[in-house]
């Protein structure tokens, strides 16, 4: 298969997530009614939109690059930045929020360096919000990827991620640095 213009003006190896995703380009047809499954499982094979993966896109289904990143960024389950191993949500419902969950999201900003929306330097962590869990009798909460934290105050939160961050260390050493935590 002939690059168009995503990795193929980068130096170094492909990364497994990479080498899929060109298997995924070969396998969809140039139809626009593929755009959107062609986003998706390019996502899956990344975890993320990068702007060369479009641009790729656009090339291959003979869509403008405008047409495509329209796409991409008009639905929520598209990101166009990497995200960190862990996801990590605070609910700002409201028995969340009258609970503390704002002291909650304050302190995480704080020691984890980003805003809701935003990944660690060390893409260890995603930050995001979210309307409401649905689990109000345990407010506030927090979900740690698919694991939620009921009756969270903001030392407890940050315990939880500095656990994650010392699991993180023994799986693999020194390729995330604690950047805020725990020190």
């Amino acid at each position: 298969m002939e690059l168009v213009r995503g990795r193929s003006r980068y130096a170094g190896e492909l990364s497994e997530g990479e080498e899929r995703w060109f298997e995924i380009l070969g396998a969809y047809e140039g139809k626009p009614e593929n755009l959107i499954p062609m986003l998706q499982s390019t996502q899956r094979a990344l975890g993320y939109l990068p702007e060369w993966a479009l641009l790729d896109i656009s090339d291959h289904m003979g869509l403008s690059p405008a047409k495509v990143f329209g796409v991409a960024t008009f639905y929520a389950q598209f990101r166009l930045q990497p995200i960190g191993k862990h996801i990590v949500r605070v609910c700002r419902g409201t028995a969340c929020h009258v609970r503390g969950s704002h002291r909650i999201l304050k302190e995480i900003q704080s020691r984890l360096q980003v805003s809701p929306g935003e990944t660690t330097r060390d893409r260890l962590f995603t930050l995001e919000t979210v309307a409401c869990f649905g689990s109000c009798a345990l407010a506030p909460v927090m979900v740690v990827d698919d694991r939620v934290y009921g009756r969270m105050n903001p030392s407890k939160a940050m315990a939880i991620l500095d656990e994650f961050r010392e699991v993180e260390k023994q799986v693999l050493p020194g390729d995330h640095l604690a950047q805020g935590l725990g020190g």
